[in-house]
């Protein structure tokens, strides 16, 4: 699966590993991760992709937020996160 801005990510290494993110950009083969609270939007964290996996593409606000390039605050990102961990935001099939 192509991961693409906006998808939720789950770090496979490094002393994140195990963390949801969401993917604020791409950068050839590394991606930039933000969670809101241990990495926030004004300091993404730069990984490369083999060390992450997909989880979902959701479908909510945040994520539409993040594909148009319109202003989302951290706050917002742990409110997505957490519903999406929580089992309502998002498909969680993965596909």
């Amino acid at each position: 699966m192509m991961i693409s801005e906006s998808d939720i990510v789950i770090s496979l290494n490094g002393r994140d590993e195990g963390k949801h993110f969401f993917v604020l950009g791409i950068e050839e083969e590394y991606v930039l991760l933000a969670n809101g609270k241990g990495r926030r939007i004004e300091r993404p964290k730069r990984k490369k992709l083999k060390h992450v996996q997909f989880v979902a593409k959701p479908d909510c606000r945040v994520s539409e937020k993040i594909r148009n390039n319109e202003k989302i605050s951290n706050s917002d990102l742990r409110r997505a996160l957490a519903q999406y961990e929580a089992g309502s935001c998002g498909d969680q099939g993965g596909m």
